[in-house]
């Protein structure tokens, strides 16, 4: 037996990045003497805690002291299995790729890393690259790199607030500014770059075309609408939705469309706060742009809107092997 998790409020990890922006504004308000962020991490292991018996705790010693309670007896893995972020690129990123499970493994890692990415908004002509041109070979890959032509072979997608971008391990990929991105990705933060513009930073070219693959899954995801929410994805490790609230719902009404995945969520405001309630916890505020994380264990409990809510629910899938 274990005792239960009641869901909590997790700060938000502000992360300098070379291409980052110095001014956050009206998504964040940047922390004294950070440089320029790039990303802002709601769920990575060295995130805190903000609210609850375990607040100053990070999440990543929670999972490592109850992991049962966070994930369900059912889960395959014991530590946390996503990280969230929120992307603001000021330039652009480094041409990049990720590798799967198996390579990722091979080379001492616990697991590779799939992501996807929703665009909280959008400056009109904003586009991102996911995958190659139909034709391109390794070779031209390897060219590419060699005399600063690799942008010419990258598939582009022009991006617009509220598209799904999907981003299986093995695609070559980049993102360009003009987009305010929430990422969904696996726990993992292995990056293997490219092509980095000239920048003084480590490439890992033979690493990179190792990990990549000429053809992928990757590309816009056509969202479904149902009933009570809006699937924004459902592929291999995690599920995106977002979730419709009138006023106030239970989270019983809330569980996932595939019931094969209990447990773990988190509840994403993209817009506007909202309220917890419960009897077994009172009250828990969601700021926007904040996340609360839903553990397996948690008692039942209602979701006010306190005023535009754009409820976004996140949870972990466990691919068959």
């Amino acid at each position: 037996m274990f005792a239960a998790l009641s869901p909590f409020r997790v700060e938000p990890r502000f992360v300098a990045r070379v291409w980052g922006s110095t001014d956050l504004k009206p998504w964040y308000d940047m922390p004294a003497g950070t440089g320029a962020i790039g990303e802002v991490w709601l769920t990575g292991d060295d995130c805190v805690i903000a609210t609850g018996p375990h607040a100053g705790e990070t999440l990543g010693a929670l999972f490592q002291t109850s992991s049962e309670a966070l994930l369900g007896k059912n889960a395959p893995v014991s530590g946390s299995p996503l990280l969230i972020k929120v992307i603001f690129a000021r330039e652009k990123l480094s041409v990049q790729v990720h590798p799967n499970d198996s390579m990722a493994r091979k080379l001492g890692q616990p697991r590779g890393k799939t992501e996807c990415w929703f665009a909280l908004s959008a400056e009109p002509g904003a586009q991102v690259a996911a995958g190659l041109k139909s034709g391109v070979t390794v070779e031209d890959v390897r060219k590419g790199i060699q005399d600063g032509t690799l942008e010419k072979s990258l598939q582009m997608l022009p991006i617009q607030a509220n598209d799904m971008v999907y981003v299986d391990a093995g695609t070559v990929h980049a993102i360009w500014p003009g987009s305010i991105l929430l990422e969904t990705q696996q726990n993992s933060d292995i990056t293997y770059r490219m092509y980095d513009y000239g920048r003084p930073r480590e490439l890992h070219i033979e690493k990179s075309l190792e990990a990549m693959r000429l053809v992928t899954q990757s590309g816009k995801v056509k969202p479904r609408v149902l009933n009570d929410r809006t699937v924004l994805v459902d592929e291999g490790y995690f599920c995106v939705e977002r979730i419709l609230i009138e006023v106030s719902r239970s989270s019983a009404s809330m569980t996932g469309t595939d019931e094969e995945f209990p447990g773990l969520s988190y509840l994403f405001a993209a817009a506007g706060t909202a309220r917890l309630t419960s009897p077994g916890f009172g009250d828990l505020d969601l700021p926007a742009r904040g996340i609360v994380a839903v553990p397996a264990s948690s008692p039942v409990f209602a979701v006010r809107d306190l005023g535009g809510l754009d409820l976004i629910r996140i949870s972990p899938r466990w691919p068959k092997s």
